[in-house]
């Protein structure tokens, strides 16, 4: 099996911790030794040798840096952002002139939060060997535990293995309100889309020719393009998810369930429960004193002091990029906002 981490992202959901220049990846979580994009690399050791990261050029030297132990010929580097779509035909292109066509190559994120490494390696392990005897695009799918509104949900379908599990998917629904996600929970039929799937260059391209003849060309384009014209032909692409463009087109997918714990860290708010706090539900980080402070996620990454009083369920950050204060439940907006700071 071949791993691709997808090492990109704007950097703005959890501002100013994460900037476009330093993205959530990178961070160091509560005091850690190793950043989000460290531990998906050593989880992706643990089921293969080949591993490959993309990422976005304004901050490849970062992610080099974090990762120096990883070859140079390793590195597939995105001129800019163009979506996932154009991510992942960029890696399948480079792939293409490297390894063999039936080999499965896996996508996974750099930023998500996993702990139970066990489980995530026999998922894997799992899509792989159905992969190469189906020949099908197979994903993984988080089994949902409350009922999520900011998540994409895929709907299993008939049984194919009873041992291990492994579902056809029936079709995809997009973020749901409230009632709609406790429909789905309460059901059992749904897990959620965490962007996770695997398939070989072969079947790639065939579910791209027939089901997303746009996003086949620019592949195209890609394995004939020159070193020289590279980044005009990549630039020249629009830009759009990798859902999107092909995989909710393409209609004989398989699904395994995941057997491992998984958080986005989409807000503050998923952050606070990654890492934790103390008996008054506070995490503090730095030179920070509180009082009558209840449920909150409280960060200083500067010299001066920050004090905090008599509030509850609010992020403070203070970093030399910016302050931030918010109620934590409407942390998710933080990225819409600090993109307002960009322009």
């Amino acid at each position: 099996m071949i791993i691709v981490i997808i090492a990109g992202g704007s950097g703005t959901r959890l501002w100013p911790l994460s900037t476009p220049d330093y993205p959530k990846h990178l961070l160091k979580l509560n005091d850690d030794t190793h950043s989000l994009l460290q531990h998906t690399y050593e989880r992706a050791k643990e089921i293969t040798e080949q591993i490959y990261v993309v990422s976005e050029a304004g901050h490849i030297s970062h992610v080099k840096e974090q990762l120096s132990e990883l070859p140079e010929d390793h590195f597939i580097i995105e001129p800019a952002r163009r979506g996932t779509a154009s991510c992942i035909a960029a890696a399948l292109a480079y792939i293409s002139h490297r390894h063999d066509p039936d080999e499965p190559i896996a996508a996974i994120h750099a930023d998500h939060y996993i702990r139970d490494t066990a489980g995530f390696v026999h998922c894997f392990r799992v899509a792989n060997e159905v992969c190469k005897s189906e020949k099908r695009i197979v994903l993984i799918g988080v089994e949902p535990d409350y009922p999520a509104t900011c998540f994409g949900y895929i709907k299993k379908g008939e049984l194919l293995k009873e041992e291990p599990l492994v579902y056809n998917v029936h079709s995809f629904k997009e973020k749901p309100e409230f009632d709609v996600a406790k429909t789905y929970l309460e059901s059992g039929n749904y897990l959620w889309n965490c962007g996770y799937f695997v398939g070989s260059i072969n079947t790639f391209v065939t579910s791209m020719r027939a089901n997303a003849p746009e996003l086949y060309e620019s592949y195209q384009k890609l394995v004939q393009a020159s070193p020289e014209d590279y980044e005009t032909v990549y630039l020249s692409f629009k830009n759009v998810a990798i859902d999107y463009a092909l995989i909710e087109k393409v209609p004989d997918l398989l699904v395994v369930p995941a057997s491992f714990d998984w958080m986005d860290l989409g807000s503050f708010g998923d952050l606070h429960k990654a890492v934790g706090g103390d008996q008054q539900g506070n995490h503090l980080h730095g030179k920070v004193e509180i009082e009558e402070v209840q449920n909150s996620f409280i960060q200083n990454h500067e010299s001066k002091p920050v004090a905090v009083i008599g509030l509850d369920n609010v992020v403070v950050i203070n970093t030399p990029e910016g302050i931030l204060v918010t109620r934590k439940d409407l942390s998710q907006k933080v990225g819409e906002v600090s993109k307002r700071f960009e322009q």
